[in-house]
């Protein structure tokens, strides 16, 4: 009787995944997709010419011009889109879970019935940034350094340094005062009497 080697490598890959998911758990107390589990973030960071000490799961999508700089922490299952001029993402930023970054759109190229051409331009984000899962940055947009974007975010204006923002669309929610130990959220304070 002949074996089946795709039946033996899709068992071998099944070992591989219980394994590594025991392992995960025993010392993380977490479990990830076989992927994510198993192929080293900070490796995929240097292969794509990220920055020293950058890390980005396996589940997250590059396209097009993507720089990234040092320090800087990509979750997983999120996009990173250059294709439309040019993704650069600064130093000691933090992006989260799901967070979808686009340099282009086809939204007018789609209700004109392919008449007009895809929107392309380049986006930029500060070092020191976090960006909350879920966000969405449209193209065009530039956030400083510094800045705080809520999860669930839709940014489709510029974000100045230091700023904290949310919501959809994306509206001003407080700044960031101090520097290194010391910074902290402010939140603008709509009711004063609260």
């Amino acid at each position: 009787m002949m074996s089946d080697p795709i039946a033996e490598l899709a068992l071998e890959l099944q070992r591989l995944k219980e394994q590594r998911d025991h392992e995960l758990r025993a010392t993380f107390d977490r479990s990830l997709p076989f992927a994510d589990a198993q192929f080293d973030r900070w490796d995929r960071a240097k292969t794509l010419g990220f920055g020293d000490k950058t890390s980005i799961y396996d589940s997250s999508f590059i396209f097009g011009d993507v720089k990234v700089g040092v320090e800087t922490w990509i979750g997983p299952f999120t996009l990173l889109d250059g294709s439309g001029g040019g993704l650069t993402i600064g130093d000691h930023c933090s992006i989260s879970a799901g967070v979808h970054i686009y340099t282009h759109d086809t939204v007018l190229w789609a209700v004109s019935g392919g008449v007009q051409q895809a929107r392309k331009s380049a986006v930029k984000i500060g070092s020191n940034t976090y960006i909350g899962a879920q966000s969405v940055i449209v193209a065009g947009i530039t956030i400083g350094e510094r800045c705080v974007i809520a999860a669930n975010s839709l940014v489709n204006r510029d974000v100045l340094d230091g700023t904290i923002v949310g919501g959809t669309p994306a509206r001003k929610l407080g700044h960031v005062e101090g520097e290194g130990a010391q910074a902290k959220l402010v939140f603008d304070r709509k009711d004063q009497n609260t």
